[in-house]
């Protein structure tokens, strides 16, 4: 085999190359369970059998005819089995994400005519029966976790025969790359879901052009987290069998701490707002530390804000680096497994200070930019050096094509690009003209060759003085304030830009602790005056580094972070810009009255 052509491809290759004792990886009752590259294999192939016998595939060609199947749950090998046996079965795997609202639950299972759904566990099996009389397509429901009286998946395969294995091999033979893999609901940060639809060739044109890029060893172990369900991740988990890393799951948000220590991965894909919450979890400890181990901690830290690539770095600093490594930063990377090559961050503007203080450390941080209608890569900052620029989501990804429009907004075209909109002609048209997919990204080629996000065409709002704001650089760089959790600037229409601010309570409190400011609740510690001097301190700090216009003359403190479940983030963890102008509108005339 030259290289994979359909997604399912990838087990012959692996098998062939890199045959795995444990290509998946999972935790049950404490123990690893895993499943060789061998048996993922037989077991996808039956499954997908199981998938015949049940009437859910089949050899039809047309993607309305396809049969649909969706999966709702967190990340485990039984997500990937179940999508190599659609694959396999001639069937379109419609993903979910597990923390979707009921009402979007309905319209993806209604909207994509979905005939079988897969659920993790108890609580996803519930919400779905609380809509159940509403979806007609819908006829079976199967678990991974044993449910009384549900299905378990495990008898999927059990129904495999050898006529029916002889049916898969015949159907999957027939599967071309340019076959319909998956519809991927979009909620992004507006309306109702799109589903973006993604063939094999899509997918895996993203899979073979990245490998290069990226530490990715036979040898190695990565561990995964970020949903499934996400095209960033799954592209990734593709990436990963074809260059015969291992994939273990982590078995919670939670635990990822944990799990990093015990799977000692050499790689793991992330978003920036978790790679802050690691380096708070640092920080908080360097703060905890005493005399000389405390001055220790900060002089590293304070190495690393400066450290840069390509360009030359003065003995004397080098120097320093190479004790504060041995001292301080060594044990960060144990903190995180001691193995790590490489971390992959997309989905949102990552700080360039932690890409500087953890590439410092020796965990370079590669940073890409795409989206779901691209597979999603376009671009990203390469593991070889002089391929990666801080501030920059690097250079793009080879068989992809930029321009820029004459309002800066990045075109891409490839053999990345989405063949449309499920069921929506007219959607597919507004984004895609002559070829070209519109992003919706505004961008800059600096150096001529690496892409930087300056912001989203729809989020660049106008003051009434007639001024453009771009509100991400600036939020991003009040961000690195430890005690600003999450900001959105505001002031479309307005005479300045204002700013809504969730404090990082954690640091919060142990400040006003110190200050002797008593407090039982968050709205009883932001009445405070010197908590309101105190950001008001951080707002000039950072003001400083934008003009006039875009700089944030008065901010509102809100008590409750804004979370997935609470409406006010995408499952990305990107601002909805609309659900918090219209949920805190108050706050926002009280910045304006």
């Amino acid at each position: 085999m030259q290289h994979p052509v359909r997604l399912f491809d990838v087990m012959a290759w692996q098998q062939q190359r890199y045959p795995k004792p444990d290509m998946l990886a999972r935790k049950e009752e404490g123990v690893w369970k895993k499943y060789s590259t061998a048996e993922v294999q037989e077991l996808s192939r039956k499954f997908a059998a199981g998938l015949l016998s049940l009437g859910f595939g089949g050899e039809e060609q047309r993607q309305e005819e396809q049969v649909k199947i969706a999966i709702l749950s967190a990340n485990r090998p039984e997500w990937l089995l179940t999508d190599l046996a659609c694959q396999q079965a001639g069937a379109v795997l419609a993903p979910i994400y597990p923390t979707i609202s009921e009402p979007e639950l309905e319209f993806v299972l209604n909207d994509s005519a979905a005939r079988a759904l897969f659920v993790s566990d108890i609580h996803l099996f519930e919400k779905v029966q609380h809509i159940r009389d509403r979806l007609p397509h819908l006829r079976q429901v199967f678990s991974y976790d044993r449910i009384s009286g549900v299905r378990h998946w495990s008898e999927v395969p059990a129904l495999a025969t050898p006529e029916l294995l002889a049916e898969v091999e015949s159907i999957s033979n027939a599967i071309t790359a340019d076959h319909l893999a998956t519809i991927l609901y979009t909620s992004g940060t507006t309306g109702i879901p799109k589903g973006v639809m993604l063939t094999h060739r899509n997918i895996l044109s993203n899979v073979l052009a990245c490998a290069p890029y990226l530490p990715v060893f036979p040898e190695s172990r990565a561990l995964s987290f970020l949903p499934l369900n996400h095209i960033f991740e799954r592209m990734v988990s593709y990436l990963y069998m074809t260059a015969g890393v291992s994939i273990y799951y982590a078995e919670s948000m939670e635990t990822i701490s944990d799990n990093l220590r015990e799977v000692k991965p050499g790689i793991f894909s992330t978003v920036p707002r978790l790679l802050e919450k690691v380096y708070e979890k640092i920080m908080a400890k360097g703060l905890a530390l005493k005399g000389i181990k405390r001055y220790l901690f900060f002089w590293a830290v304070n190495l690393g804000k400066q450290y840069e690539i390509n360009q030359p770095q003065s003995f004397w600093y080098r120097l320093q680096l190479a004790i504060a490594n041995k001292l301080v930063f060594s044990k960060w990377r144990e903190a995180l497994g001691g193995n790590l090559q490489g971390i992959i961050t997309g989905a949102a503007a990552c700080q360039v200070r932690l890409l500087k203080i953890f590439t410092a450390a020796g965990m370079p941080i590669l940073e890409g930019y795409g989206l779901t209608e691209t597979s999603p890569v376009i671009a990203v900052n390469r593991f070889e050096e002089n391929d990666r620029m801080f501030g920059t989501v690097g250079p793009l990804i080879s068989g992809v094509e930029v321009k820029l429009a004459e309002d800066g907004e990045i075109l891409c075209k490839g053999p990345n690009v989405t063949i449309g909109y499920y069921k929506r002609p007219d959607l597919t048209a507004e984004s895609i003209k002559d070829g070209w997919f519109h992003t919706g990204d505004v961008g800059t080629l600096v150096a001529g060759r690496f892409l930087k996000i300056t912001d989203r065409k729809k989020e660049l709002f106008k003051t009434s003085g007639g001024k453009f704001v771009a509100p991400q650089p600036v939020e991003n760089k009040f961000k690195e304030s430890p005690f600003i959790e999450q900001i959105m600037v505001v002031g479309a229409d307005r005479k300045f830009a204002g700013a809504l601010i969730v404090p990082n309570f954690s640091n919060l409190a142990d400040w006003a602790r110190k200050q002797g400011l008593s407090f039982d609740t968050h709205e009883q510690l932001l009445q405070y005056h010197p908590v309101t001097e105190l950001f008001k301190q951080a707002v000039d700090k950072y003001n400083q580094f934008f003009n006039h216009i875009e700089q944030v003359k008065k901010f509102e403190l809100l008590p409750q972070e804004w979370t997935v479940a609470g409406g006010e983030l995408t499952p990305t963890l990107k601002l909805k810009r609309k659900v918090i102008t219209e949920k805190y509108s108050g706050a926002i005339e009280r910045i304006y009255s």
